[in-house]
């Protein structure tokens, strides 16, 4: 199922989300995490958090090699891209000298801004096997784990800019949380019910 994108301005993308328990039933946890796959790729997205299908639970999917696809550099090996699912992480550590990429969210559709990111994190996480793991990541994976991480923290990338560019974008978000935003995909907005 091919779920609507919760847009700027509903709740359950501010709200911190909750752990998925152990006893969670495994048949329910795969289904949502097919569903939040093709979710992402219908919306062209390289990662997808579950608040931003209205689930406000610890569970995020990314498949970041569109992001390193001809990011190569003569100088250094080409970045390979991963797809993942990551069940209750926890970020271990966030390492290097900061370095600014322009994000966006399917949440924020039409808003593009500079974030300054580390380059270098642990995760330690679950997968859909609900195996524990702890693993380091660098470049644009870690770049795609750290935004949809901040998703399961209530905090969005446009809490990470200026107060300048916050002021900048102030018109296009009260748009959005207005219900006056288009996309290539579903959304939905504050006050709407999804399917």
């Amino acid at each position: 199922m091919i779920y609507p994108i919760v847009a700027y301005g509903d709740p359950v993308l501010k709200a911190r989300a909750k752990d998925i328990p152990a006893d969670f039933p495994a048949a329910e946890l795969q289904k949502l995490i097919v569903d939040m796959y093709d979710t992402m790729y219908y919306a062209n997205g390289v990662g997808l958090a579950a608040p931003q299908v209205g689930k406000s639970v610890r569970l995020f999917v990314i498949d970041s090699a569109p992001m390193v696809e001809g990011d190569e550099d003569d100088d250094e090996p080409a970045e390979t891209g991963i797809k993942r699912v990551f069940i209750n992480p926890v970020m271990v550590s966030e390492t290097g000298e900061e370095w600014a990429f322009e994000e966006g969210c399917l949440s924020i559709p039409g808003v593009r801004e500079r974030v300054m990111r580390c380059p270098d994190i642990v995760l330690r996480y679950e997968d859909e096997n609900r195996q524990v793991h702890e693993e380091a990541f660098t470049g644009m994976t870690a770049r795609v784990i750290q935004h949809e991480y901040d998703h399961l923290e209530g905090i969005l990338f446009t809490d990470k800019i200026s107060g300048f560019k916050k002021q900048l974008i102030k018109g296009k978000l009260t748009r959005i949380a207005k219900g006056e935003a288009k996309a290539d995909y579903r959304l939905r907005f504050a006050g709407q019910r999804g399917r």
